[in-house]
């Protein structure tokens, strides 16, 4: 039993390609370790390794409450039904002639993309001396896998998010299948081509979700599998395919292609306890497991390891470790001992061998044939190896399961036959087919000019152009052209003419809460947040049905909870609240069920930010518009940022508030305080930052927010980041629907509440939960003293840098007089504002938070860092002597 799952037929060995498990008993014989089998099991090894649960697997995944984790079931051979048999017979999945055709294929698209990768290094001049590379060995291990996705298993529903060094050959499919052009191809890594990494928003195919900061795609495509089970259940599947009448035949299949070293990546493990807390379904991983990250080979544990993380979320887990050739080679005298040699040989020294080639194989192979034959013929071992000449051997020791067509596509019908979240460790060869295959080096290499002559010979292309044989033609001297030109032809996933969707509009109301905003009484800027909310949520409007919340565990102290207690907590399976059953008072409200509008996550923010992303993307991937709204303390953005810079990478459109802010949060301390998130907020691409102090303001910032989230690119739209507080402050009594100058004044980032005149020796310019302290200290310095807030630092930084003396903040401080001085000041880093001086040469006098905070309360923290009313007037006591 590992971790109280039943073993079905395990025989590996100590370390080395097969388990990695570490040696229990000194000289002990592991690869004679067969644990007793399941009562229907027939005595194998291990090549396909399948984990399910101990009993019959349903369709649907189990509930997260009822098993943590499945049972490891070890067979090898072909699938059959719920289990593996052992059998080397020719596969009932894919005939002989199309995996003849497959090769085919996957030699042209390894081929152009050494050829993209060659012509960026060695052919296109170089005009800045940098190394352009293109991660040639990391693309070559997963072209199989690749490959046999895209012309067979995947369907116009299913979304992909590419390893993010597998981008040539990704591209060089999508050449074949008529979705690049040769242009691009030929502008690899150049400006305006190919990128580097596959990118939705740069790349001229349908790239499905971005990849590049690696751990990411593991990430992304589990939440983009729950985006699409959350529209099914509130009755929205996805719309029929642009320009048909097709619709998609069922959920899609979300999958993650990641290399195994990505693994090392704590999102990956975060992703997936979500994974099973969700009880997520229609959700693959495949691992390429090449056992070589970008230093060295991995440790020889990690597939033992990387099994039992995904068993124990409650994933399947396959793995495929021998090809077809190696399993017949198995069966035949001798084979026992090729078995035992490749179970008990290190990564390290299998990759060597593998750079090394054919005659290396066959001098390890014999020096080890005495010590592994236990007592059988080792005769027939050396016969074996003898009936292969050195390359045939070489295709031989390197036809691991990830490299075999028949293997990979019997594992993805099997897994495609249930909803269950499933993982693939595919055993590769990071370099697979190339001269540099093996090597420690590789990671960084690319053929040289002398080799590349070398495989285009072997092809029979001629240099030049697209056309004729020439070696950028796409199908061009192929012994079977025809096949593979159908084969690309009727792929299943090349059967519409586009997968994205035209981007869906929501009405937005002029006024999304009419009771928030314009009285006297103290509000803070997330009580607002959660009143605007909640009106919405007691509301009927289309807008309101298609609000997503979601929070890392801050739901009820983030302005939440009404909107939840009204709306309720998304599950696929209805709980009523224990609580509320136990008659137990409670100011939440945690029933759960399909029709529900927030999404519970626990602590991990890189998860909510993930998850806002998928639910961002689900206009084009699903053709319905969501708006997400995730919340969390501001301090841990930072936490967050690698998913926020991924989310807005890919132009997902989402609102992120981060509440409480700064040190306004005085008791939690320096560790609750955020001090550097509005220069994130500025410097993050496709992102906008608002900083209100007022309801009326939250209020307005939220629904232009939701406007811009729905705005194309190329009008403004972007996402929306709300920094907020929980500090309470009076408000002003105003009516800001009935003065259009002062909402367009607050959009464009910032107004005067006390304009300048020709005598105004400074101004103070403030941001967010201040406003009590700059409003006092303009007060005390009386006449002489102006009063600007900034609601938006980052709109109004965008427009200067656009615009210039034409933007909005040069017009705001138009009428400033030359020698007054700017006292800037926020609940933040001084820096957010001091740009402001530039705009139109004013001296400035930058106020803000520069060191970790500690316990206390707002009025001892804001005097210790100098952002109190005194400090602010102080500020501008000293610019009063100034003059030009």
């Amino acid at each position: 039993r590992i971790f109280g799952a039943r073993t079905m037929w395990w025989r590996s060995s100590a370390g080395g390609l097969c388990s990695g498990m570490r040696r229990q008993h000194a000289r002990a014989s592991l690869s004679q370790l067969v644990q007793a089998p399941m009562p229907h099991a027939a005595p194998l090894a291990s090549t396909l390794r399948l984990a399910v649960p101990p009993s019959p697997m349903p369709r649907r995944a189990a509930a997260p409450t009822t098993a943590p984790g499945g049972a490891v079931r070890r067979v090898e051979g072909r699938l059959s039904g719920q289990h593996l048999e052992g059998s080397t017979a020719t596969s009932t999945v894919v005939s002989p002639q199309d995996v003849a055709v497959l090769e085919e294929i996957e030699a042209r698209v390894s081929w152009l993309a050494c050829l993209a990768i060659h012509e960026a290094n060695n052919v296109r001049a170089k005009r800045d001396g940098l190394k352009v590379g293109g991660h040639q060995a990391s693309s070559a291990s997963l072209a199989t896998v690749l490959v046999a996705l895209y012309a067979r298993v995947l369907r116009p529903e299913d979304r992909v998010a590419v390893k993010p060094h597998a981008a040539p050959i990704f591209h060089a499919l999508q050449y074949l299948m008529g979705r690049q052009t040769l242009e691009n191809l030929r502008r690899f890594r150049a400006f305006g081509g190919m990128q580097a990494y596959p990118s939705r928003t740069k790349d001229l195919p349908e790239v499905d979700f971005s990849t590049g900061s690696v751990g990411m795609g593991a990430g992304i495509t589990t939440f983009a599998a729950l985006a699409e089970s959350y529209l099914r259940a509130h009755g929205l599947p996805p719309k029929r395919w642009p320009h048909t009448e097709v619709s998609p035949s069922g959920p899609g299949r979300m999958i993650a292609l990641i290399g195994d070293a990505e693994l090392d990546e704590g999102n990956v493990f975060e992703a997936l306890r979500e994974s099973w807390k969700l009880d997520v379904a229609n959700n693959w991983v495949v691992i390429d497991y090449n056992r070589q990250s970008l230093d060295k080979n991995i440790e020889e544990s990690s597939h033992r390891v990387a099994e039992r993380m995904f068993r124990l979320a409650g994933w399947d887990v396959v793995s495929l470790k021998y090809g077809k050739k190696l399993l017949r080679a198995f069966e035949q005298p001798g084979g026992a001992v090729l078995r035992r040699w490749i179970n008990e040989c290190d990564n390290a020294r299998f990759s060597a061998l593998t750079f090394r080639c054919g005659s290396a194989w066959r001098e390890a192979l014999l020096a080890d044939a005495e010590r592994l034959a236990y007592g059988e013929d080792v005769n027939h071992f050396r016969e074996l190896i003898g009936a292969h000449d050195d390359e045939q051997l070489h295709t031989l020791m390197t036809n691991l399961g990830g490299h075999c067509f028949e293997t990979v596509l019997e594992a993805f019908d099997f897994a495609a036959r249930s909803d269950r979240r499933t993982v693939f460790i595919c055993y590769t060869t990071k370099g697979h087919g190339l001269p540099l295959a093996g090597h420690r080096d590789n990671h960084g290499l690319y053929l040289s000019a002398e080799q590349m002559d070398t495989m285009r010979s072997r092809l029979g292309l001629s240099p030049g152009g697209g056309d004729g044989d020439a070696e950028w033609a796409p199908y061009a001297r192929m012994v079977d052209e025809h096949g593979a030109r159908e084969m690309m032809a009727r792929a299943p996933i090349n059967s519409v003419p586009t997968r994205v969707h035209p981007p869906e509009r929501i009405a937005v109301p002029e006024d999304l809460a009419p009771d928030v905003g314009g009285g006297p009484a103290s509000v803070s800027t997330q009580a607002a947040f959660g009143a605007v909310l909640k009106a919405l949520a007691n509301g009927s409007t289309e807008l309101a049905d298609r609000i997503v919340t979601s929070s890392p565990d801050v739901t009820t102290t983030t302005g939440l909870s009404a909107f939840v207690n009204k709306r309720g907590v998304f599950s696929t399976s209805a709980v009523r609240d224990k609580f509320k059953q136990a008659r137990v008072h409670s100011l939440s409200n945690w029933t759960t069920r399909e029709s529900g509008q927030h999404i519970e996550l626990g602590i991990a923010e890189n998860n909510m930010l993930l998850l806002l992303a998928a639910l961002g993307l689900s206009s084009e991937l699903f053709g319905h518009r969501l708006l997400p709204i995730g919340t969390l303390y501001d301090p841990f953005v930072s936490r967050a940022l690698d998913s926020l810079n991924y989310a807005c990478y890919m132009d997902a459109r989402f609102m992120l508030v981060g509440t409480p802010s700064g040190i306004s949060l005085a008791p939690e301390g320096g560790a609750h305080q955020s001090i550097a998130t509005p220069l994130i907020g500025m410097a993050t691409p496709n992102l906008l930052t608002w900083e209100p102090a007022f309801a009326d303001e939250v209020k307005l910032c939220m629904r232009h927010a939701f406007e811009l989230m729905q705005a194309p690119a190329s009008e403004g739209g972007c996402s929306a980041y709300l920094r907020l507080t929980t500090r309470a402050i009076d408000q002003p009594v105003r009516d800001i629907d009935a003065d259009p100058a002062l909402r367009a004044s607050m959009l464009s980032g910032g107004y005067w509440h006390v304009a300048p005149t020709d005598a105004t020796t400074s101004v103070i310019v403030f941001a967010g939960a201040l406003a009590p302290e700059a409003i006092a200290a303009q007060r005390e310095m009386g006449a002489e003293t102006a009063l600007l807030q900034v609601t938006s630092y980052d709109a109004l930084y965008r427009g200067w840098t656009a615009d210039g003396d034409q933007s909005f903040a040069s017009a705001l401080l138009a009428d400033v007089p030359r020698p007054a001085t700017l006292v800037t000041v926020l609940d933040g880093h001084a820096s957010t504002l001091a740009w402001l001086g530039g705009v139109r040469g004013h001296r400035v006098h930058s106020l803000g938070v520069s060191s970790f905070g500690q316990s206390g309360d707002i009025i001892d923290l804001f005097a210790h860092h100098g952002i109190d009313a005194q400090a602010i007037a102080e500020a501008c006591r000293r610019a009063r002597p100034h003059s030009a």
